[in-house]
């Protein structure tokens, strides 16, 4: 029943959303609502794949907003950085930077920042005694033994092992590979919707855009040459999106990236460089910049979000930003940091003055949070790192052509303050019932006269990926993985089967039948 593809399987606890809780956008202190699971371990492939049904994590809770029942409906945005271009706001934040490393100088007018997302704690704030409860209790440890013992047990047994009671509730290879790899279907199924990052980018390249690849490649090679020694860390993409057409060089706008890597003197004031440090205590440049990595956090939620500091110490900061059930993945035809969980470090003239933890999966770059010296706010860092994060994308794009996305967390429309994600253009909001994806000026006009919408306009659409055989939900129970079916035959709980039916339909049938619903 299990198999040694399964060593690296995700295991999660499923905690159905059983009230209303203080909403930490709108404040509402009963009108927040979401359902909610523990990660052990999690899988790249299964928490992008989460993330593309409206889930989203903090540390290692990973929760779905109930968007019809919740106060202030979050839906899952993405942008395009392949077609991204800079707004005049965006292009101020660039040159306020420049001028800043290049001169010194520090414009005290308007920051042009976006608002702050409330601490990540706020945002599952009537789960956050359960996270506490949950991170002193599961002992991962244990039970990562108890799964290896399983794996090797069931290894052993072999292929020969048959058993007519659940030998047709296994899934076939042939069609796990077609819900569970590759770039999601759902991600093109809304027909009004264009296909961001499809054809010339990936399905198709022409002999053509070879050749503008390798002229654009050259030119930007030429004149990162001399912004090289400044700008250490991140670097620009060596190609122009591939879905874009040349262009001719007068009429060309600046590239996000020729913005950002803009050459600065030898004598410049300061000095920024980007770091993309594993989240990982075993990583040596984790451990050494964690001290000042976390005092940045005490100073940032303090000043920022008035917390007191026995609010946002060690333990708050570990829990919910060096947490995570990502397991890191290093694959040959991955990018060269490989896939996992990163603090993305800025450091300005040898001290951090801004971390923007990210997600790196097989198919995007998700943000996860930002903090930063709020002695600094003047740069607009929660703008100006976003958009690094964009070019960031497009960098990775170049060794993996399928991760073109960059998941900048929830849109949340009824929320003014929270609307400056949609600023980022292209960009697309997830349907919360058939999980396709929208362009986002498609969205707005229904989000105006209702705070909860269906973005898919097609009435006969269904969800492509939804569980239509919840007796394929691997079940993690007694040291043994066994599909539900068989699982439920032996316990016969009705309480227990509404729960696992209620979560095989929200994380989907791909994930249901890859992940191993710990059950005790």
């Amino acid at each position: 029943m299990a198999s040694c593809t399964a060593l690296s399987s995700s295991i999660v606890e499923y905690f159905q959303g059983d009230g209303f809780y203080r909403c930490g956008y709108c404040k509402n202190e009963s009108g927040s609502r979401s359902n909610g699971m523990w990660a052990h371990s999690m899988t790249v492939q299964d928490y992008q794949d989460l993330i593309d049904r409206g889930w989203r994590r903090s540390g290692k809770y990973v929760y779905k907003p109930v968007m019809n029942e919740t106060c202030c409906p979050q839906y899952t945005i993405r942008c395009r950085p392949l077609q991204f271009q800079p707004s005049k706001s965006h292009k101020k934040v660039l040159k306020k930077m420049l001028k800043f490393l290049a001169k010194g100088e520090i414009s005290r007018g308007n920051c042009e920042d976006e608002p702050m997302e409330p601490p990540m704690e706020d945002a599952v704030a009537g789960d956050h005694a359960l996270i506490t409860k949950l991170d002193i209790q599961c002992d991962l440890k244990k039970l990562g033994d108890n799964l290896k013992d399983s794996l090797e047990r069931e290894e052993k047994k072999g292929k020969s092992a048959k058993k007519e009671e659940s030998s047709g509730l296994i899934q076939s290879q042939d069609k796990r590979a077609k819900l569970g790899s590759g770039e999601p279907a759902h991600s093109v199924a809304v027909p009004a919707a264009p296909k961001p990052g499809k054809g010339a980018d990936l399905s198709k390249p022409p002999c053509r855009k070879a050749k503008e690849l390798r002229k654009e490649r050259k030119r930007l090679k030429l004149a990162q040459q001399n912004a090289a020694g400044e700008h250490a860390g991140l670097q620009a993409p060596r190609g122009p999106p591939p879905s874009s057409p040349p262009k001719a060089k007068s009429n060309q706008p600046k590239a996000l990236e020729d913005l950002i890597f803009e050459s600065l003197p030898e004598n410049a004031s300061h000095k920024l460089e980007v770091r993309l440090v594993p989240v990982s205590f075993e990583d040596p440049e984790f451990k050494l910049s964690f001290s000042q990595s976390l005092s940045l956090y005490v100073k940032y939620q303090t000043a920022v979000h008035q917390d007191s500091p026995d609010e946002c110490g060690k333990t708050e900061f570990t829990r919910f930003l060096c947490s995570s059930p990502l397991e890191a993945e290093n694959p040959p035809n991955g990018p060269d940091c490989g896939y996992g969980s990163f603090h993305q470090q800025y450091w300005l003239d040898g001290r951090i003055v801004a971390v923007g933890v990210i997600d790196i999966l097989p198919y995007c770059v998700s943000s996860v949070y930002l903090y930063y010296d709020p002695d600094y706010s003047f740069l607009s860092l929660g703008v100006y790192s976003a958009l690094r994060e964009i070019a960031f994308t497009k960098q990775l794009h170049e060794k993996t052509p399928q991760l073109s996305y960059y998941y900048m967390g929830f849109y949340i429309h009824s929320c003014p303050k929270m609307r400056y994600k949609g600023h980022y253009r292209p960009s697309d909001l997830l349907c919360p019932e058939t999980y396709v994806w929208v362009p986002i000026e498609q969205c707005l006009p229904a989000l105006e006269s209702s705070k909860y919408c269906r973005f898919n306009q097609d009435p006969r659409a269904v969800d492509e990926g939804r569980s239509t055989e919840p007796d394929r939900v691997q079940v993690f129970y007694r040291k043994a993985i066994l599909p539900y079916g068989v699982y439920r035959k032996q316990r016969r709980d009705a309480g227990e089967e509404a729960d696992v039916l209620q979560y095989a339909s929200l994380v989907g049938q791909a994930c249901s039948e890859r992940m191993l619903l710990f059950r005790s």
